[in-house]
């Protein structure tokens, strides 16, 4: 399988994610053009595509899903409330509704020969899911715009190959940032974005001898750094109680503006 990000930020995410015989798109909060250019990136054509799920309605999940549908006519996956935003909301426009279907949290589907659970997490969205991604041999997950985990998310994040997880913000930065203070309480709230060293904790209840990749994603533009969200992960590892230092694992950090962290396992 790949991994890989197509744009991962505060201001747009679309991650890739393939085997030889199917290819998924997680989100659509860049444009069309974007989108085409990043998969052209990795070897793909927006026509290969298989499905579209959706973790949650926010724009910076879901802005360029209009132009790319009405262009491309790809299955669109995404639970009911999610879905029922989207097809209401003038961000997106005008799309075929046909082209859309509901999951449901914690039961899994399939796109191709690939296996998806979707999990429901603790975000101010209608009904917002990360994703766990298996075709049998090998499994990866993204898991991004969640306040708080718990012992279930954990759970379903178990012998995973490769993930993209947040690692949003430092929580220096944000409390000393230009933000005004209901927006700091949202970042830092339980519904959320997970911080830096958040981030580090969550890795090291899931991390095992199978995980060989690590890709830290969705990264704010103005309360977070790209080395220092790299070390504050690394020192989470590297000073826990379990058995795995930071180097035991490849870690790279997803770029916010442009294709990057295309892993192979």
């Amino acid at each position: 399988m790949k991994l890989a990000s197509i744009s991962s930020g505060s201001n747009g995410n679309c991650i890739f994610i393939n085997n030889e015989n199917t290819s998924i798109l997680v989100d659509a909060g860049i444009s069309k053009k974007r989108i085409e250019e990043g998969l052209e990136t990795f070897g793909k054509k927006p026509e290969e595509i298989d499905g579209i799920v959706i973790t949650h309605e926010h724009s910076d999940h879901i802005k360029g899903l209009g132009v790319f549908l009405r262009k491309y006519k790809i299955p669109v996956y995404g639970t009911e409330k999610t879905i029922e935003y989207i097809l209401n909301s003038s961000t997106v426009g005008k799309v075929d509704s046909d082209l859309f279907f509901v999951i449901k949290p914690e039961n899994d589907f399939s796109i191709g020969d690939i296996e998806l659970m979707p999990v429901h997490i603790s975000h101010d969205a209608v009904d917002p899911v990360c994703y766990r991604f298996s075709d049998g041999e090998k499994s990866c997950a993204v898991v991004t715009d969640l306040g708080e985990y718990d012992q279930r998310i954990i759970a379903y994040m178990q012998g995973l190959n490769a993930i993209l997880i947040e690692s949003n913000h430092d929580v220096g930065m944000l409390q000393t940032g230009p933000y005004p203070y209901h927006l700091k309480q949202r970042i830092w709230g339980n519904k959320g974005h997970l911080s830096n060293e958040t981030c580090g904790r969550l890795l090291n209840d899931i991390i095992s001898e199978k995980l060989s990749h690590i890709i830290l994603g969705h990264l704010s533009e103005e309360n977070n750094y790209p080395d220092l969200a790299y070390e504050a992960v690394r020192n989470e590892i590297n000073f826990s109680d379990n058995d795995f230092y930071a180097d035991d694992f490849q870690i790279k950090v997803a770029s916010r503006a442009m294709p990057s962290c295309a892993v192979q396992f």
